[in-house]
């Protein structure tokens, strides 16, 4: 699935807030990476993040 800019950044958010809470990693995290954003963009690139968008069509008028 495509994702636009706005839903790329709501769900990099939403994991980065996550993850700094105490959730733990997805993937196997290099030693150089501690930002929870740094963390949850390599998630997002490697599609490991369980969220998903739900897009509702508009209806003509």
């Amino acid at each position: 699935m495509e994702y636009t800019r706005f839903e790329k950044a709501r769900i990099i958010g939403a994991r980065a807030l996550q993850i700094s809470m105490g959730a733990p990693s997805l993937i196997k995290i290099p030693k150089d990476i501690v930002s929870p954003i740094d963390i949850a963009m390599l998630e997002f690139k490697e599609n490991a993040i369980p969220i998903t968008v739900k897009r509702v069509e508009k209806k003509a008028s």
